[in-house]
């Protein structure tokens, strides 16, 4: 017979993929909303964002502001396909990390711009780098457990079999 507290009790082959699929769509939501709040401003826009770390040779920050909603776009599309979940994971977690360093790497040089995180550019009074800093630490965290545990629900990796399924 079974106990009612042996009932209620979660196991972790129950919900770890509950879990992995909220970070897959979560992680999914957040690059579909910034790289289409990038995607809708002007190239001029766009490339101004990008320009405004003061980073990358002139020559590569048309490509990267044109590029990178595109890109960001794509992978979350793939995040809610669940389709390549790990590959993608990983793909968005560097990109995390990327944007981790840049804004570091303005806030120690003392740029104050606009992330251009969610669309925007141009020089800010009070950037909030720090909160910035954390907000892409939370998103690196749900990239590295959707690698770590990339079994999820309602994903096509579980039609063809992938992650054990």
């Amino acid at each position: 017979m079974v106990t009612e507290t042996a009932a209620l009790r979660i196991t972790w082959p129950v919900i770890q993929p509950w879990i992995t699929t909220a970070a897959r769509l979560g992680l999914a939501a957040v690059l579909f909303l910034a790289g289409w709040a990038k995607f809708r401003e002007a190239s001029a826009l766009q490339k101004l964002a990008v320009s405004d770390y003061q980073i990358l040779p002139q020559s590569m920050v048309g490509a990267v502001g044109i590029g990178l909603p595109i890109l960001e776009m794509a992978l979350a599309v793939m995040l809610v396909a669940g389709f390549a979940t790990r590959f993608v994971a990983v793909a968005g977690g560097l990109l995390m990390i990327i944007f981790i360093a840049g804004i570091i790497s303005a806030w120690s040089r003392g740029l104050k711009i606009n992330c251009g995180c969610f669309g925007g550019a141009g020089t800010v009074v009070d950037p909030h780098y720090l909160r910035e800093i954390f907000r892409d630490l939370g998103f690196l965290a749900m990239a590295a457990w959707i690698v770590v545990w990339p079994k999820s629900r309602l994903a096509v990796d579980r039609l063809l079999g992938l992650y054990g399924e």
